[in-house]
């Protein structure tokens, strides 16, 4: 018979759970619009045509590709 780990019997995320997510991260992308569109135009610069966006992405990439390969943590 398979044991299951503590924690993990009966969680499921619904459509409420998707919604707040998703809505979250809503509200932190077009926070960042708008503290980007505050920045004086040098700043603007950098943030729009370096390749800091990109390098942004990639290294969240790896964090979130990282986290998902460790597993669970131990509670």
């Amino acid at each position: 018979m398979p044991t299951v780990p503590d924690g993990a019997a009966g969680r499921t995320f619904g459509w409420r759970e998707v919604l707040i997510v998703g809505g979250a991260i809503v509200a932190i992308v077009l926070g960042l619009s708008v503290v980007t569109s505050l920045l004086p135009s040098p700043a603007q610069w950098v943030v729009f045509q370096s390749p800091l966006l990109i390098a942004v992405i990639v290294v969240g990439t790896v964090l979130v590709l990282a986290s998902l390969l460790r597993g669970p943590r131990p509670r």
